[in-house]
């Protein structure tokens, strides 16, 4: 696949070097305890951690993350999400709901930051991937 030229490819906003771009974030979502997160927490796009024991956050089933999403989600498409650990003593370890697959480490370790990529793989399936 070819960068576009300008001529059909898709530029966000007025394409100015120096402007930041900018959009909404809501608060973070606080992990603290196992939990399962949601959909709608994955598409906040930011967790930070803060548990009193090591913790394992679930992905949602894929038809619990898939009923979210408000148009027909096509494969291979993907969103982002950061993990911020700001606890010095514990982790926060990333497992598989029904239907996901997780490729690289799914450990926040402590007082360490990351970022995942959700990406739909099939019809059924979704993974995620460590990329930061």
């Amino acid at each position: 696949m070819a960068l576009p030229n300008g001529a059909g490819g898709y530029q966000l906003g007025d394409g100015n070097i120096g402007e930041a771009q900018l959009f909404v974030q809501g608060a973070p979502t606080l992990l603290s305890a196992d939990v399962t997160v949601t959909a709608a927490q994955l598409s906040n796009g930011l967790f930070t951690v803060d548990p009193a024991a090591d913790i394992t956050a679930t992905l949602p089933t894929v038809a619990l993350l898939e009923a979210d999403i408000s148009s027909a989600a096509k494969t291979d498409i993907a969103f982002d999400f950061a993990v911020v650990n700001i606890d010095a003593g514990f982790q926060v370890t990333f497992a598989v709901g029904t239907g996901w697959s997780i490729v690289g480490n799914a450990v926040v370790l402590e007082a360490t930051s990351a970022q995942f990529r959700a990406r739909k793989t099939s019809e059924t399936t979704w993974t995620l991937y460590r990329i930061a």
